[in-house]
């Protein structure tokens, strides 16, 4: 029983034993393969069990194995739009569409697909993260205060938060919002970088998503600075990491890295319009994530509204 393929001569005495009403065990004792074996080769089409048609069948399965899917017209403009409009991963694509990510990859290289390296996340490499050069201060309630389950992201409702800043020393700025369950992002323009645009903000926030805002996580930024009357007049705690630990807001880290996508660093937060920021907000949550099982933001996020 070392090997599971059955041969066409096989085959024909499978056939001859079931027209003599032989049982599973005395044909898979005869040939010397397993009962499941036999058993599955018997059920491999539906109806009296034919050599010729189940041959037929094992052939044909044969010349189809790792065939890969053909780059259609629709399929290559689906790809297209999701990597250069929306800013969908490759892997992201791959699974939406059940394709191994290196057949996209594959497409790439091969000139098949109007995508460049440029058009890819990070531009395929992994950069060093800058210096911190805002503003900061060292107050606040820490990191390490907040309850488990901000922690372990099994309640929803629990928001890290940063900002978004074009190569200008002055001017607008974007403010992010991410959910830490969900991933959901809320992408808001700030009219200024300073503490009152972005507590103007969170106001805003708090007043669209009421009891569905439980706390929020933030750098020493100076833009965090009237955390205190955010506190109050909300009642949502702040939670400030610590210094130089990007990671502890990891969620918002890589959200911000994606954003980066459709708002380069040196481009002017001004030049992006109202239409636009909805736009991204829409791409940003209606894409399928790998650590939220393949589901989007929103979809994880509505589902817990209901609960």
């Amino acid at each position: 029983m070392g090997t599971t393929i059955l041969s066409f001569e096989d085959r024909i005495v499978i056939e001859t034993l079931r027209h003599e009403r032989r049982s599973l065990k005395y044909i898979a004792n005869y040939l010397g393969f397993s009962k499941t074996t036999i058993f599955n080769e018997i059920h491999r089409l539906v109806g009296d069990y034919c050599a010729d048609n189940a041959q037929a069948d094992h052939e044909a399965k044969l010349r189809n194995r790792g065939r890969k899917r053909s780059l259609t017209a629709n399929l290559k403009r689906f790809i297209e739009e999701k990597i250069k409009i929306q800013k969908w991963s490759i892997e992201q694509v791959a699974h939406v569409v059940r394709l191994a990510h290196k057949t996209i990859y594959n497409w790439v290289d091969q000139g098949l697909l109007e995508i460049s390296i440029d058009d890819l996340p990070d531009h395929g490499i992994r950069r060093k993260r800058a210096k911190e050069t805002r503003g900061t201060f060292s107050h606040g309630r820490s990191i390490e205060d907040r309850p488990d389950e901000v922690m372990n992201r099994r309640v929803s409702g629990h928001f890290e938060a940063d900002t978004v800043l074009s190569g200008k020393r002055k001017g607008q700025a974007i403010a992010t919002f991410v959910e830490r369950k969900s991933r959901l992002t809320i992408v808001k323009r700030l009219n200024g970088r300073d503490s009152t645009a972005m507590t103007r903000a969170i106001f805003e926030l708090a007043n669209q998503l009421g009891t569905n805002l439980k706390s929020l996580t933030v750098d020493h930024g100076k833009e965090f600075a009237n955390y205190d009357l955010i506190e109050e007049k909300t009642g949502i705690p702040l939670y400030f990491a610590h210094s130089y630990a990007p990671h502890e807001r990891g969620s918002n880290e890589n959200r911000n890295r994606v954003l980066r996508r459709f708002i380069p660093k040196g481009k002017p937060i001004e030049e992006v319009t109202d239409e636009e920021l909805v736009k991204i907000n829409w791409y940003l949550n209606s894409r399928p994530l790998k650590y939220l099982n393949w589901r989007t933001p929103i979809e994880i996020f509505l589902r817990n509204l209901r609960h």
